[in-house]
């Protein structure tokens, strides 16, 4: 693609690229990125079943957002600290902007399940009673179920001068229960068992409903029978309210004598975090809504009143319904090497080509095919691997361990830090060192985020080591569910290169440059930035300058200003960002030629790809890494080129082109909104859609073809 030479503007370049204005607020545009998700909730394209899962995940995803975001804003204001946001937000403003979007948000998500969803389902034989709807028989079954399986696990605790304050756990949904105790009004609370299905399936003999599915909801059947659990006490009221804590973990790393220990009294700690949200019905009176915030000891301004059901995220169960006709079709996902070619050596195919795995299009069966022979090779001596995220039933566990066992050099970081995973990451981290393996922490005052697996195997004309580079987690659950990519290769300059990073979270390596990965922290933001400078430098020379990032979030100050001066000097930028993007696109002499998408759909988009099309000559890297201040200044992170040609326009060509011509996608606005692109006049382009399309044909070649990936 040519370029004139005159694009450059002198003017447009005299702006000052730190004008707040020229920025979006980072929690803002996460819940504009949650809206999207919701807004498949409501799209008729997907099976229903799916849609009421996007509508889990929404509720699920602002859960996290108090627990982590706004529990930090607030720790921030309790403590007086007023930073000024890169948008130019005091810390109370932003929270402020925050109750508002979020607010909106919940009202969303409780009238896509009222309005949308709920109807929806019963057309489909799937019904949802509400107390009103419950015939005499479908009371009597709830009375015997509330006896027999609820009754049982309930212990209501009075709060009065007398008895403390209960010990509310974070995301439990529980009743404030008014009673009439000696002529007093008196409180207590009754904790909704959370071990208790929150959709109660009621037998057609009950007379409930001719529907092939119908429940009744838990909190429903407690709240008609609560006066049980009071007797000779008069009930005033009992309102539903769920608490969101903090737990934003920090962890004391300088002077810790034990970084394990240290996390897990941390994570014992995260069980008090102060609330960042109290959520109660629109029902509750306000002196009980007064009680509970003194007792929390937090302010008003956390209080959010609902009038649909609480705690959505719950909803996930509905997925299970056998009713595969409204769930999207099963995959069918390709394997490298699969079980079948247990014979057949995987590192011969290796030696003489890179290979891509795209998930959740190619199996993560790959990926333990590799591992597997790697461990059970007698030619192969050692073995290192970075372990983020790894899930609660990890077969790769195994395999290390049976590698270690059998005598060969087993190192693995395991990051203590992942958030929401620590508790896993600490049982996997005392496995591994109770077999034998070799398990470091990382480097203190950072989080390991990059996806390595190196293998070293001793052959007839020496030592030679191949690896695994991935932008997701090793991890076989979300490998179904989310999009990434892994890259098999031997080039030796990438090798030398991951064996050096290996050395740098192992040992005290203080290597600052690499001959083909960014590593970070110590040269990814740099040589980011080099990048897009040289792509300037080609479009104002006139030859082909154009940058495509396909990542989850762009957040960093420094990256930003350079695509804005990237734009400016004639650079196009095509960005295909998942969530948050604090840039601000089409902004005239500034970033008229930056256009953001975000595609949002069955699959979530995970992979992080940057391509650059530096003179004519492509350049395109993939990594764990995005463009975010954490993972360039606070994570250990690798970017790395694809040095195949073939992978890399495979990469450019179908990927990255099925996402820029997708047109379910969302268009980031100048003012910071999203809006769906015009509905093309022929046949909807889902990017997810044409990818499976790709694989499935290119899978029915495969025995004919020598094709890398």
């Amino acid at each position: 693609m040519s370029t004139p030479k005159d694009v450059w503007s002198p003017v447009a370049a005299a702006r000052d690229l730190r004008d707040p204005a020229y920025y979006i607020n980072r929690e803002l545009s996460w819940l504009e990125f949650n809206q999207r998700v919701l807004n498949q909730a409501t799209a008729d394209y997907h099976p229903l079943l799916e849609r009421v899962k996007f509508l889990a995940i929404t509720a699920s995803n602002l859960d996290e957002f108090f627990m982590v975001r706004v529990a930090t804003l607030l720790r921030k204001q309790r403590a007086g600290v007023e930073d000024i946001s890169t948008d130019g937000l005091t810390v109370s403003q932003q929270l402020a902007a925050i109750r508002e979007r979020a607010g909106q948000l919940m009202r969303d998500q409780a009238r896509c399940w009222q309005e949308l969803l709920r109807p929806a389902l019963a057309e489909q034989g799937i019904r949802f009673l509400n107390p009103d709807d419950y015939t005499d028989p479908t009371r009597r079954f709830l009375t015997t179920y509330f006896r027999t399986e609820i009754f049982p696990l309930l212990t209501p605790l009075a709060f009065d001068p007398g008895h403390p304050f209960p010990f509310i756990s974070n995301r439990s949904r529980n009743f404030a229960v008014a009673v009439r105790h000696q002529r007093r009004m008196k409180f207590a609370r009754v904790k909704v068992p959370d071990m208790l299905p929150r959709f109660v399936p009621l037998p057609r003999a009950s007379g409930s409903s001719s529907a092939a599915h119908c429940f009744a909801f838990l909190e429903d059947v407690m709240r008609l029978n609560l006066g049980e659990l009071f007797p000779g006490i008069d009930l005033e009221g009992a309102h539903l309210f769920r608490i969101i804590r903090d737990t934003d973990m920090q962890v004391r790393e300088e002077g810790a004598d034990d970084l394990l220990e240290s996390v897990d009294r941390s994570l014992k700690e995260l069980r008090y975090g102060i609330p960042s949200l109290l959520q109660v019905e629109a029902s509750m009176p306000r002196r009980m809504v007064t009680t509970l915030v003194e007792n929390f000891e937090v302010e008003d301004d956390i209080v959010m009143r609902s009038s649909e059901r609480l705690g959505f995220s719950d909803w996930m169960a509905l997925h299970k319904l056998p009713l595969p006709a409204l769930k999207d079709p099963p995959l069918a996902p390709r394997t490298l090497w699969d079980q079948a070619h247990h014979d057949h050596l995987i590192f011969d195919d290796l030696r003489e080509d890179d290979y891509l795995v795209h998930h959740p299009f190619d199996s993560f069966g790959s990926v333990e095919a590799f591992l597997r022979q790697a461990s059970k090779d007698p030619h192969v001596v050692a073995i290192k691997m970075t372990l983020y995220r790894i899930g609660a039933n990890s077969p790769l566990i195994d395999l290390l361990i049976e590698a270690a066992e059998d005598g060969k050099q087993v190192a693995v970081l395991v990051e203590l830090k992942a958030r929401f995973d620590e508790r896993n990451n600490i049982k996997w981290a005392n496995s591994l060192e109770s077999a034998g393996v070799h398990v470091v922490y990382g480097v203190e005052g950072l989080k390991t985020h990059c996806k390595l697996c190196l293998v070293v195997r001793r052959e007839a004309d020496g030592v030679r080591r191949y690896a695994h580079i991935g932008t997701g987690n090793y991890n076989r659950v979300t490998s179904q569910v989310y999009t990434d990519f892994g890259l098999f290769t031997t080039d030796p300059d990438t090798l030398d290169d991951i064996a050096e990073v290996f050395n740098y979270l192992t040992g005290y390596s203080q290597r600052r440059e690499f001959k083909q990965l960014l590593v970070a922290p110590v040269g990814l933001r740099s040589g980011f930035i080099a990048l897009v400078d040289r792509e300037i430098e080609h479009a104002r020379a006139g030859r082909p300058a154009r940058i495509i990032i396909k990542n989850n979030a762009v957040t960093d100050p420094a990256i930003i200003r350079a695509l804005y001066r990237a734009s400016q000097n004639g650079v196009t930028v095509d960005m295909i960002v998942r969530g948050v993007c604090c840039l601000r696109a089409g902004l005239p002499g500034v970033s008229e030629r930056i256009q953001v998408r975000s595609v949002v759909g069955r699959f979530l988009e995970h992979s992080r790809v940057y391509c650059f099309a530096n003179g004519g000559d492509d350049q395109v890297y993939l990594g764990s890494a995005d463009l975010m201040e954490r993972n360039l200044d606070r994570r250990v992170e690798t970017l790395c080129p694809i040095r195949d040609a073939e992978i890399a326009a495979h990469i450019r060509d179908v990927v990255l082109d099925a996402y820029l011509r997708d047109s379910d996608r969302a268009t980031l606005q100048v003012d910071g909104t999203y809006q769906p692109v015009p509905a093309p006049s022929g046949p909807r382009l889902s990017a997810q859609q044409m990818l499976l399309d790709w694989y499935n044909a290119a899978r029915r070649y495969d025995d004919d073809s020598s094709s890398p990936f």
